[in-house]
């Protein structure tokens, strides 16, 4: 559904959304840039109508601006399209996200982890991931060759600092049960002893971390289940609250679950050839490990729905100008 500027700044917001016919799943596009008023005064006034609204709703401005209450603004039509066909392709997840992102964007982090992982949980027992699963190849079902002796992770305290290096290069560290427990155990440390001050995370072969272990989705039938296990187990609960101290050095891909964790961090720095990447919409899901709570807090509600909702790959240059990311190392 499309409108123009001068429709939304009328009487429009007087009425509930669904009462005009916006329906769940669509995509709600509001014009901007024949429009002569005051366009930031106008999306002010409409902040609370969007919210409510079942759908997401983009902004279509001159210049680049991001009105208040929109989950999305952008200045170049192309994008208008892109996104309509992200949500086109997703009309369930992407909805959710933008729902969850609303809320997520007021709370607490550790408030905010809680809501994600309800929405995660809802699209756990959704179609368009049961879809997905059934449309993953063969190859992508069998775990990883795991080429490296000793633990997913290694821990290394020396004096007030502490080294964390993920230890699965063979399967360019993969986040799958086993590496997800022994991240929770390693930022446990980060978060109970306060003589640690600086913790380095690093992440060993060829990449940072490709995210979640595609082998082991869909393995929790229970959305209930996956939800309890995430309040008792997410490595980020243990990160949200003591991110100033960590450092996440970055390489290589940064995918899915990499990214939400790393985003955490007081620090993050990558190299010049890294890129980074959040795919879950297009597998039917939101990013489920502290992505919508990281990602939002680093660049902002309208950037992260922009990252989730297309799944475009950032280069490392671009996460520095967007604040995703705050250095980038050789």
């Amino acid at each position: 559904m499309q409108l123009d500027a001068r429709e939304l700044a009328g009487s429009l917001i007087g009425f509930d959304p669904l009462a005009l016919g916006i329906s769940p799943g669509a995509l709600l596009t509001v014009d901007f840039t024949g429009f002569e008023g005051d366009a930031e005064a106008v999306s002010a006034r409409a902040e609370a109508w969007l919210r409510r609204l079942p759908c997401p709703s983009l902004a279509l401005t001159t210049t680049p601006a991001r009105l208040a209450g929109f989950d999305l603004s952008v200045s170049n039509p192309a994008e208008v399209e892109r996104i309509a066909s992200a949500v086109a392709a997703h009309p369930v997840s992407t909805t959710i996200l933008v729902q969850a992102l609303r809320i997520i964007e007021g709370l607490s982090a550790q408030s905010a982890l809680v809501v994600e992982s309800l929405a995660f949980a809802a699209l756990q027992q959704g179609e368009e991931f049961r879809d997905w699963l059934a449309r993953l190849p063969a190859s992508s079902r069998e775990p990883a060759a795991n080429a490296t002796d000793g633990p997913p992770v290694l821990v290394d305290r020396k004096g007030a600092e502490l080294d964390i290096v993920l230890n699965r290069p063979a399967a360019r560290n993969e986040i799958d049960v086993t590496m997800r427990d022994a991240l929770f155990e390693a930022f446990t440390v980060g978060a109970v002893d306060d003589g640690i001050e600086r913790i380095h995370v690093r992440g060993l072969g060829d990449s940072f971390s490709i995210g979640g272990a595609l082998s082991e989705f869909g393995h929790v039938k229970s959305g209930v289940s996956g939800h309890f296990i995430r309040t008792e187990r997410l490595p980020a609960r243990m990160l949200a609250d003591h991110g100033a101290k960590y450092h996440f050095h970055l390489h290589g891909a940064c995918v899915g679950a990499g990214l939400e964790i790393a985003a955490f961090g007081g620090t993050v720095t990558a190299t010049p050839s890294t890129f980074l990447r959040l795919p879950e919409t297009n597998m039917g899901l939101i990013p489920g490990a502290g992505g919508c709570v990281s990602i939002t807090r680093r660049i902002g509600r309208q950037g992260a729905a922009w990252m989730m909702m297309t799944g475009a790959r950032i280069s490392a240059r671009t996460a520095l100008r967007w604040g995703l990311i705050d250095g980038i190392e050789d």
